[in-house]
């Protein structure tokens, strides 16, 4: 039997297993990723992290997320400040920015004072090709038609270390997350399945969203979801540089200088609890 030390971390309500992989082998299958993951059998959360040593030479650490299905993302942004909290507070760096390696590129996260975090998430991917998402033309474009099973709708639609596909509504509160999220996280044209963000946009420096995340369903918060609504909103001459972002957990700021430029994104953490689990 292997007992696992991990720390309980959120950041908006958006909750992690952060489990130090540098002291303690990590050597889990899909199914028991999702035992870890659970609410009811397990310690729950919405993804796990591992923290592991960097292979490209420059990187401080590598961050490892899994998705409480047991499949793995390549980047979350309120997984990477929670990340640099639980490194901030294990003494394993005394740096005032991390370099953190991920399956989807580097990410750069810096301390700031009051306890907020900034994430470097680097710069947003739009070619379709590349997201990956399949159009008939093949052609980037602001908005996209995507035809569900009952209806139509309107994505803008990116990659910021995940696919996004992001959608413009009247009203976040009566909006059908839990109907048309399922439908377009596994929509064809989507190969690699896509978080799906859902946009109310109040004026041009503040937004409300909700996201229906690949591998996890509906989070209270959603870091590259909140970045990709922002990118989308600019995109679609809605939104300003600087955007507000209201999550069900709570507020983002996210900045964004336009096409070819990274995307920032400022937030708290949270430190909740340390425990160990065996199994």
């Amino acid at each position: 039997m292997a007992t696992i030390h991990f720390s309980k971390m959120q950041a908006l309500g958006n909750d992690f297993v952060v489990i130090d992989a540098l002291k303690q082998p990590l050597t889990l299958n899909a199914l028991q990723l999702r035992q870890l993951c659970d609410r009811h059998y397990g310690i729950g959360c919405d993804q796990l992290l591992s923290l592991e040593r960097a292979s490209d030479g420059r990187s401080d650490f590598f961050y490892r997320i899994y998705n409480a299905d047991g499949s793995e993302s390549g980047q979350c942004g309120n997984g990477a400040r929670c990340l640099a909290m639980f490194v901030q507070q294990k003494g394993l760096s005394g740096q005032s920015s991390l370099q953190l390696q991920t399956t989807a590129g580097q990410l750069t996260v810096r301390f700031l004072d009051g306890g907020l975090f900034e994430v470097n998430m680097g710069v947003p991917e739009l070619s379709p090709a590349a997201i990956p998402f399949v159009v008939n033309d093949g052609l980037e474009a602001r908005e996209y038609p995507l035809a569900l099973t009952e209806l139509s709708v309107t994505v803008g639609v990116l990659a910021i270390g995940n696919p996004h596909a992001v959608i413009v509504v009247d009203d976040i509160a009566s909006a059908p997350v839990a109907i048309i999220g399922p439908q377009i996280e596994a929509h064809a044209a989507f190969p690699e399945r896509v978080n799906v963000g859902f946009m109310e946009v109040i004026d041009r420096q503040h937004i409300r969203l909700r996201v229906f995340e690949r591998g996890a369903g509906e989070t209270l918060a959603c870091g590259s979801g909140a970045c990709a609504a922002v990118v989308s909103g600019q995109i679609r001459g809605l939104l300003d540089k600087r955007v507000t972002v209201e999550l069900p957990g709570g507020s983002l700021l996210i900045s964004w200088e336009g096409e070819g430029h990274p995307v920032f994104m400022t937030g708290v953490a949270m430190h909740v609890f340390d425990g160990e689990i065996s199994f």
